[in-house]
């Protein structure tokens, strides 16, 4: 079957590709469309970019075209601005000596197009096709597409040991893409996985970020369970502690939750996910993001056993006493704030109630907060100290004293007793409030 137009990459994108490769045929070298996008478009996957392979040498691809970018010309690849799309363009080569188990140290410029090929990692990773739609495919990437296979191209050991992060990327695209890895890879994999010590953290993150959003990540996270590859990382993952059945509602929520229900599955405090996190280049708004959502779920839960034991809760109806719970969500509505509390509620959702272990009473009162959480959140307008209607210096003059501890302490006081309806968030009432506890203190 011949490709003769793009069905799934953008139209102004493939036009303009066409004419780098046209310019470059024209020119009188080989140039053809290579790896994801060819692989993609023979998936039904939308193409994002497109990849070009050429028999011309950086310096001959310059002289072809009017803006040019030099991105990685020692390793033969120049990025092609055309119409205002970007195309990374590079010669045909061979690659040799990855002492980093990441980079080759010598790539050599080759003729042939089937020399090329043979360097990339898998078969479906390995097609070429031309302006008019011919492939080349000489690893049989077509027929593993097909059956829905993940295959190194030649020796699979070969390949891993040349850059440790194949490993994972085989393991994202079985994932994402719901295929299979054939015998001889995973064998490989597996032999190879020391070689992943190698890899920059960030790299790691980035792969399993592209797996962990994907259409069904439990399949990978169990791929990468079996293999034992997140224990060779530079940080490694305790994936021992893992509990699935935490997992089975994953696909169900945004992908940074994602992250979220992992690290509260593996039953980590958040002192040791933040620690994980920052080991993992995690960015400062993702990480606080997730350490806050699992210190929410240690501090409601801890509450929630609290109020069971401290508290009869047998009476008519719901046997369960609001208030205390709607004061304990208020205080973490201050605490946390809330988007940490809109997390929360995603993640509740997610989890079957018996993956906590709580005792039946506490557990009815998770459940509680839970079904009331959003009414509570709508109602309770003040969760800031800067939101109530007195500064700390009209306290500090109304109580005529320096500022000190005691003047965050109190605002501190009066924001909850605000938020919880105990007072008017009023000038005069805040300042009644603030003298009657300055005065009982």
């Amino acid at each position: 079957m011949k490709i003769n137009t793009w069905q799934y990459a953008d139209p102004e994108m493939a036009i303009h590709g066409k004419e780098v490769i046209h310019t470059l045929t024209t020119a009188g070298y080989e140039a053809y469309w290579v790896g994801g996008c060819v692989r993609d478009e023979l998936l039904g996957r939308t193409i994002h970019d497109m990849d070009m392979t050429t028999s011309a040498e950086p310096e001959q691809v310059i002289a072809l075209f009017p803006h040019v970018i030099p991105t990685g010309i020692q390793h033969g690849t120049v990025t092609v601005m055309q119409g205002g799309h970007p195309f990374e363009v590079t010669t045909f080569r061979t690659e040799s000596g990855y002492t980093d188990h990441r980079r080759p140290t010598e790539v050599a410029f080759v003729k042939d197009i089937r020399e090329d090929l043979m360097r990339r990692d898998f078969s479906m990773n390995a097609i070429a096709m031309d302006e008019h739609g011919k492939r080349v495919d000489p690893f049989g990437g077509e027929a593993d597409l097909r059956a829905a296979i993940v295959r190194c191209v030649g020796r699979a050991e070969e390949r891993f040991e040349e850059d440790g992060l194949r490993m994972l990327r085989c393991i994202r695209f079985a994932s994402v893409f719901r295929f299979r890895i054939a015998y001889n890879t995973w064998k490989g994999m597996i032999r190879r996985k020391e070689g992943l010590r190698y890899i920059a953290m960030e790299r790691v993150r980035a792969e399993l970020e592209k797996m962990l959003a994907g259409p069904d990540p439990l399949r990978g996270l169990e791929m990468l369970g079996r293999s034992g590859l997140l224990a060779r990382t530079k940080v490694p993952v305790p994936w021992e502690q893992c509990e699935a059945q935490a997992l089975s509602g994953m696909v169900q929520l945004p992908e940074e939750l994602r992250w979220g229900l992992l690290l509260l599955s593996c039953r980590l405090t958040s002192e040791a996910a933040d620690e994980l996190l920052r080991a993992w280049t995690f960015s400062n708004a993702v990480r606080l993001r997730l350490v806050h959502l699992l210190e929410w779920e240690r501090e409601l839960t801890d509450s929630a056993v609290r109020i069971a034991d401290s508290s009869s809760t047998s009476v008519e109806g719901e046997g369960i006493n609001d208030e205390p719970l709607r004061r304990t969500w208020i205080r973490l509505l201050i605490k946390w704030g809330r988007d940490t509390s809109s997390d929360w509620l995603e993640l509740y959702k997610t989890l079957p109630a018996s993956f906590r272990k709580l005792p039946p009473q506490a557990e009815k009162h998770v459940a509680r907060m839970a079904e009331l959480a959003e009414a509570w959140t709508k109602q309770t307008a003040v969760v800031r100290i800067k939101d109530l209607n007195i500064t700390g210096n009209e306290l500090v003059q109304a109580m005529n004293r320096p500022g000190g501890p005691w003047l965050g302490q109190t605002m501190e006081r009066l924001l909850l007793a605000t938020a919880c309806g105990d007072i008017p968030n009023e000038t005069e009432a805040l300042l009644q409030e603030a003298k009657r506890v300055m005065s009982s203190e």
